[in-house]
């Protein structure tokens, strides 16, 4: 039934697919490994059982989100094999060296200490215990360096030459894992990873605020995550604002897509809020724009002339579609993460963070909200670097393994029923313990009174922990 299937298109449908499902957890378990750091930290610190009550309740949540990311970004590396032999082949030289660091020092580094951090805190000291959490947290950073590096490279590739047989060979490596986009891309994916942690947290505390239970844990995290997006949001504005002159200089068809601008503008360009991309006739249909501030932000000149999509051969240009509506995406919740921001802080000013259940609504609404982002941010980037694996040099149809259109749809079917099943179940499992009130730190004034020192009140009749108890 798939024999008419064009076997590139379902190969690229087919990892697209798993890498939107693996994206989501490490951009999740990156924020988290340094959150539960900062919590131990913090209760190290203060001595206030509430942040430890906290590493509990999240270092959970951490564990089986940690466990989905590997087990889904194991599935990812087979496709190199399967559906991508000839882009493994020809540059296998530079990325897979890059792929073994982060296998030597990331994974080792996690697999050493992960054990220590979930297990250990009663069987080794505090200090020892912090240590572990913090070289999790820094291994889930080495991770996303190497990974971040090598897609990179792809995007703006260095340091390389072409052998007899057509193979990237490096020539420096300084020049291949520091590419001119590394930099900007890495700390962009960073922030968002912390942003989107900081929404999940900022929710969970929400829906307990709303709740009425747990005001003291659940007021915490939420003040917590609310800090955090006043303060990142506008940092990871400015962040991506840097990628994207970044990405005029070395991938200006890429902009071109995401800017909506088929034609070029000689006296400047205007920024195109929204509108329906028609690639038939080239325009851009129902276009809402503002004259001349796209040159205005690209170029930093109202007059500043920026070339089109006119200036493309239409074999090379990027699906212009997908790349616009993408990035629009990601960048209208990045605002919207601004303004949960903003709001806070007026909240916080007039001193009703705790209480304000519009806040605290809000905030529950926004709690996907980063992997959203995350996942439009990947579209932008690998479908505009479109038609090439590695940009300007390997060119997709080139990339692929030669294989039948129906073994790769047989296997593409198996990846969707397999990982709406189990990756289902497990983002099941995540929402059934973020919905769970952690252990009180300190009773209740109903749980009884408070033991002091050298005090042990008889036991109550009828008494079972109060109704917080589990």
């Amino acid at each position: 039934m798939f024999e008419n299937f064009d076997a590139q298109l379902l190969a690229r449908i087919q990892f697209a697919f798993t890498v939107s499902f693996h994206i989501i957890f490490p951009a999740f378990s990156i924020g988290l490994a340094s959150y539960l750091a900062v919590l131990e930290g913090l209760y190290l610190w203060k001595k206030d059982k509430v942040y430890l009550e906290l590493f509990d309740f999240w270092k959970t949540i951490f564990a089986v989100a940690f466990g989905m990311g590997v087990v889904s970004g194991i599935v990812m590396s087979y496709q190199f094999g399967t559906n991508w032999s000839v882009f493994s082949d020809k540059a296998g030289p530079v990325i897979g060296p890059l792929m073994g660091y982060e296998v030597l020092t990331a994974f080792f580094l996690e697999a050493g200490f992960l054990g220590v951090m979930l297990f250990g805190r009663k069987r080794v000291g505090p200090g020892l215990h912090f240590f572990a959490t913090l070289m999790v947290a820094f291994g889930t950073l080495i991770s996303a360096t190497w990974i971040l590096s090598v897609n990179s490279w792809m995007q703006t590739p260095d340091g390389f030459a072409m052998n007899d047989v057509g193979q990237f060979v490096p020539v420096d490596w300084w020049k291949i894992v520091f590419n001119p986009s590394f930099p900007y891309r890495l700390t962009h994916m960073v922030i968002a990873a912390y942003l989107t942690t900081a929404f999940v947290v900022g929710a969970v505390g929400a829906w307990h605020l709303l709740k009425g239970t747990a005001p003291r844990r659940a007021g915490v995290m939420f003040s917590m995550a609310m800090w955090m997006a006043a303060i990142v949001a506008p940092i990871q504005i400015a962040a991506g604002d840097a990628h994207g002159l970044n990405t005029l200089e070395h991938q200006p068809v890429k902009v071109m897509a995401m800017e909506g601008h088929f034609d070029s503008h000689p006296e400047g360009a205007p920024l195109i809020l929204f509108g329906i991309p028609n690639t038939e006739e080239k325009r851009i249909d129902y276009a809402i724009q503002i004259p001349k501030l796209s040159s205005l932000i690209l170029k930093h000149d109202l007059n500043a002339p920026l070339d089109g999509l006119d200036t493309i051969p239409d074999d090379k240009e990027p699906p212009v579609a997908i790349v616009f509506w993408s990035f629009r995406v990601m960048v209208a919740i990045g605002f919207a993460m601004l303004g949960v921001g903003l709001f806070s802080l007026w909240c916080r000013w007039k001193g009703t963070l705790y209480e304000n259940h519009w806040m605290h609504r809000v905030a529950l609404v926004m709690g996907p909200s980063g992997f959203v982002a995350v996942l439009a941010g990947w579209i932008t980037t690998e479908v505009g670097r479109q038609p090439y694996t590695v940009y300007g040099h390997l060119l997709t149809a080139d990339s692929i393994s030669p294989i039948a259109a129906p073994a790769v749809a047989a296997s593409l079917i198996a990846f969707i029923v397999v990982y709406f099943i189990v990756f289902g179940a497990g983002t099941f499992y995540i929402l059934r313990l973020m919905g769970r009130l952690p252990h009180d730190p300190m009773p209740d004034l109903d749980d009884g009174p408070i033991r002091s020192s050298g005090i042990t009140p008889a036991a109550q009749p009828g008494h079972h922990g109060g109704k917080h108890a589990h």
